[in-house]
């Protein structure tokens, strides 16, 4: 985990503050980043780090900000694959697992 992220989790847990660490658990085909990439996401949008960009980091935030909203941890799955993935832009074609903890 990038030093960086590591401290901004610290300031929130010390200012008694809520965030969103995702991180991708599992990726299989062609993605952006691998197993271990994490961001930070917090309940008014900002965020630290990466996990690929695009409309999957895209999709990601949603779901985190949802989990923030409900104060749930949860998997999500994140499919770039075929059509949807060239309509979007992309180069991949995989599939990411990412597991956003509520902090």
């Amino acid at each position: 985990m990038d030093r960086t992220l590591v401290e901004h989790i610290c300031e929130c847990q010390s200012n008694g503050e809520t965030a969103a660490l995702v991180t991708i658990v599992e990726t299989r085909g062609s993605t952006p980043r691998k197993a271990g990439s994490n961001m930070l996401i917090f309940p008014d949008g900002r965020s630290f780090g990466t996990i690929g960009g695009g409309c999957g980091e895209a999709e990601v935030r949603r779901q985190a900000l949802t989990a923030l909203d409900e104060k749930r941890s949860q998997l999500h799955t994140v499919r770039m694959l075929n059509d949807v993935a060239a309509d979007e832009g992309m180069v991949c074609g995989g599939i990411m697992e990412v597991f956003i903890q509520i902090l």
